[in-house]
C-alpha cells in the first residue's frame, strides 16, 4: 500500500500512519528503532528495497529524506519565485507513506522538503520519530564530511555511512577519519566481518608460530581492502603488501607467512566458495558468498554499540599502510 500526500505537514502524516494502524489492527509499539535514510532519487528505491529487507530482523519505522533543491519556478515575469511565494497554504513538504508489503516489517515514510524546509529537516523529522526508541541514520551513498554535526547525524545514536559508494571512496574515507566519533561505523568495513572472523580463527590455531608477513589480493582502489590491510597490519604488527587482482569485484585473498616459511592463506577464486589453506593440512572449502548491502546493513543495525576494533582500525592503523 503506497499512500501520496502532496504539500502536506507532519502533523497530517502522523494521523494517517495512526489510522492505517487502526484499520489493520496493528501497534507501531513494536518497532524497536527509527531508520533515517538521507538519499537522492536515483538511489531511493534501492535503500528502501535494503532498509525493508533489514527490517524483517529489526522491525523499524523508516524515513527517507529526499530534499528537493530545485523547487523554485519561474513567475511570468521571468522571475524566479518559490513555490511557497505562489500558494498561501504551500506548506514546502510532499510526502508518501508505504505500508504492508511496500514496506517490510514496519512502515515507510519518504519526505521531499524543498525550499526553506530542506534547512531544518531535524524539526521536519523528530515529529515522526518513534517514541522511546533509537535512531539510526544512514546514507547509502555521499555522507555529510561530519555525521555527528549532521541534523540528522547529531539525533541518531548510531551513524552508518558507505564511503566505497560515494562518488570518490579515498577522499570520502579521509574526511570521515577527520571527523570520526564513536557512533560511527561504515558499509565498507563491514564488508570485512567474515573475512577477519575466519582469519582470526587462522592464526588463534596451534601451532601459533609467529607471523611476519601478510600479503592481500583485491581490486585496486577498492577501499574495503585497505581498511583490511590496515587491521592486518595493526593486529599483527607486520608488513603487510597489496596485489592487484584485475579481474576481481572484491577481496579474493590473504596470505600470511609465518617465522618458518609456512604460509596460511584464504582465498576466494569464486564469489560463493573459498578455500582456507594451511601447511600440512588439507585445503578445506568454505561458502563465503560476497556480503550484500542487506547483509551490511542487518549487521549494523544488530549492533547498535560503537564498533571499538573499527575505531583502532580507521584512527591509527589506516595511518600505518601506504596509499
Amino acid at each position: 500500500m503506497i499512500i501520496d500526500l502532496p504539500n502536506t505537514r507532519t502533523r497530517e502524516i502522523s494521523a494517517k500512519i495512526d489510522e492505517l494502524h487502526e484499520e489493520r489492527g496493528e501497534s507501531a509499539t513494536g518497532r524497536v528503532l527509527t531508520l533515517l535514510i538521507r538519499t537522492d532519487d536515483a538511489e531511493l528505491e534501492n535503500s528502501l528495497e535494503v532498509a525493508n529487507a533489514a527490517s524483517r530482523e529489526h522491525p523499524c519505522r523508516v524515513i527517507a529524506i529526499v530534499p528537493n533543491t530545485h523547487a523554485s519556478i519561474v513567475s511570468g515575469e521571468g522571475e524566479a519565485t518559490s513555490e511557497s511565494e505562489n500558494a498561501a497554504d504551500e506548506s514546502n513538504l510532499d510526502a508518501q507513506v508505504r505500508f504492508g508489503a511496500d514496506a517490510g516489517a514496519g512502515e515507510v515514510i519518504v519526505l521531499r522538503p524543498r525550499n526553506g524546509l530542506v534547512d531544518h529537516l531535524d524539526t521536519l523529522v523528530i515529529p515522526l520519530l518513534v517514541p522511546d526508541a533509537p535512531v539510526v541514520a544512514w546514507w547509502p551513498t555521499n555522507p555529510p564530511s561530519n555525521p555527528s554535526k549532521d541534523l540528522l547525524g547529531a539525533m541518531a545514536s548510531s551513524r552508518i555511512t558507505d564511503a566505497m559508494r560515494s562518488s570518490n571512496p579515498e577522499a570520502t574515507i579521509e574526511r570521515l577519519r577527520r571527523n570520526w566519533s564513536a557512533q560511527d561505523v561504515d558499509l565498507s568495513w563491514t564488508r570485512l566481518t567474515v573475512w577477519r572472523a575466519m582469519l582470526a580463527s587462522m592464526v588463534d590455531q596451534p601451532p601459533h608460530i609467529p607471523i611476519v608477513h601478510a600479503r592481500v589480493t583485491a581490486p585496486n582502489d577498492f577501499l574495503p581492502a585497505d581498511l583490511l590491510r590496515a587491521w592486518l597490519r595493526l593486529k599483527l604488527n607486520v608488513p603487510v603488501d597489496f596485489e592487484v587482482d584485475e579481474n576481481a569485484a572484491a577481496v579474493t585473498g590473504v596470505y600470511l607467512t609465518r617465522q618458518d616459511g609456512g604460509v596460511l592463506s584464504l582465498e576466494r577464486p569464486h564469489e560463493d566458495q573459498s578455500i582456507i589453506s594451511v601447511p600440512g593440512q588439507t585445503p578445506q572449502p568454505i561458502s563465503v558468498p560476497v556480503r550484500t548491502l542487506e547483509d551490511c546493513l542487518t549487521e549494523e543495525l544488530r549492533r547498535m554499540d560503537p564498533d571499538e576494533v573499527y575505531a583502532d582500525v580507521i584512527n591509527k592503523g589506516w595511518d600505518l599502510i601506504s596509499h
